[in-house]
């Protein structure tokens, strides 16, 4: 009997703390909803690395990711280049330390960009009137030149592109400066919209800041001829625009370093002080080194050593002081000869090969769809090729074919090979003609 009485005792012990983590329950549950960030929504996917995440989920073997822009080889594997690697092992043999850089960066690599982008004879840069800081990348540097121009051209409104690449409206969105969009893509040609640039840049403020895709336009691919890049130079001059370079892709485009420098070289030459975002995350494939370089040339050595103080001091805020080793590796490069040399070999076979594929695309297309005109997929340059396919058309090449692409009908040439040509090919005409 003693036995039962504390078996009952036991279990109405148990009831009542049973009873009482479940009054409790709710109670916690009140205490675990109750937050300082309850009214943080959901942020969207970001509109180009959300399709990577998608293309990672999706298991169909047919699956094609030409949403990022990033070079693949005929294998469609991740490339490091030859160069990469033999100037890694001479930072390796010279057993450099890890110690923080200035905030500027890297003296050997900030020389090696300004003279990769004018040319290491330039007046400019023997005068000394060129303020230059390494960076994050394309990304930390246009947010470097967002922060230096929401501080000193107040109230001036910054004009992109329309489209542009998605991150340009993030960057000056968020350093509080004001964005305008210029007409750039023409639809009905698949070209550019030149008269429509023209007369929106016109109409502009004087003093605005006008962002110029360097070469290779993203998304686009298609680039003012050398004549209309000069009527936009003259435009500048008139209308005292500043004209801010985003170089995302110089010697990537073509192969050829010099051509694709033509545009800020011929700003800088006809006198106009201009602001360049540089990148190594294409032409080097230093995507996770996060190597840049903010560029500002203006009149004079005085001018340019203020504009410098002050870039460091938007930096020091943001990251304090660049990365090394990514530095290290485009400073190697750029300042010895040898590697140079071997660097515009290799860029010239990345840029061929996807020229390659260019005309392979165009051919089959031609093929299957012969009622329409597929020119523009050859006349484009760079990684990108701008379709023209719909949202609901870019729904079908995903939902139907597992082509992975950014919905503005962008499409990365640098992730497709010659094997899966004639697969794209039937994905867009299916799309064109069916949806």
């Amino acid at each position: 009997m003693q036995l039962n009485v504390a078996n009952s005792a036991s279990r109405g012990r148990i009831g009542n703390a049973r009873a009482a983590v479940s009054k409790a329950a709710p109670r916690q549950a009140a205490l675990v909803k109750a937050s300082r960030y309850d009214n943080v929504e959901m942020a969207p996917p970001d509109p180009i690395l959300g399709v990577s995440e998608a293309f990672k989920a999706c298991t169909h073997p047919d699956k094609l990711n030409l949403g990022v822009g990033a070079y693949r080889t005929e294998d469609l594997k991740p490339y490091v280049l030859s160069v990469v690697r033999k100037a890694e092992k001479k930072i390796f043999d010279a057993k450099e330390n890890k110690e923080y850089l200035t905030i500027e960066g890297l003296d050997a690599f900030r020389k090696a960009t300004v003279d990769l982008l004018l040319g290491s004879d330039h007046p400019a840069i023997k005068e000394g009137r060129i303020a230059v800081v390494q960076s994050l990348s394309g990304t930390g540097s246009l947010r470097v030149g967002a922060g230096f121009i929401a501080r000193f051209l107040k109230g001036n409104t910054v004009y992109i592109s329309n489209p542009t690449w998605g991150n340009h409206r993030n960057i000056f969105g968020d350093e509080g400066v004001k964005w305008e969009y210029y007409r750039y893509f023409d639809q009905e040609t698949v070209g550019l919209d030149f008269k429509g640039m023209v007369e929106d840049l016109e109409k502009a403020p004087d003093g605005s800041v006008v962002l110029l895709h360097g070469c290779a336009h993203n998304p686009t691919g298609i680039d003012p001829t050398k004549e209309q890049w000069a009527q936009i130079a003259d435009l500048c001059i008139r209308k005292k625009h500043v004209p801010f370079f985003d170089v995302a892709y110089q010697g990537f485009a073509t192969g050829d370093l010099d051509k694709d420098a033509y545009a800020p070289r011929l700003f800088v030459d006809r006198g106009l002080e201009v602001i360049v975002a540089q990148s190594y995350s294409k032409n080097l494939g230093l995507y996770g080194e996060r190597v840049g370089a903010l560029v500002v040339v203006t009149e004079n050595k005085d001018v340019a050593s203020r504009v410098l103080s002050q870039l460091k001091r938007i930096a020091r805020a943001i990251y304090s002081n660049p990365p090394t080793h990514g530095a290290r590796i485009a400073a190697e490069v750029v300042n010895d000869k040898e590697l140079f040399d071997e660097w515009k070999a290799e860029m010239q076979g990345m840029a061929g090969r996807i020229a390659r594929v260019r005309g392979e695309l165009r051919a089959a297309l031609e093929v299957k769809y012969p009622g329409k005109d597929w020119s523009f997929v050859t006349s484009q340059i760079g990684m990108f090729s701008f379709t023209g396919l719909s949202p609901a058309q870019v729904d079908n090449m995903t939902n139907k074919w597992h082509v992975y692409m950014t919905r503005d009908g962008r499409i990365s040439l640098a992730g497709l090979n010659s094997a899966k040509v004639d697969y794209l090919a039937n994905a867009i005409v299916d799309s064109f003609k069916n949806h």
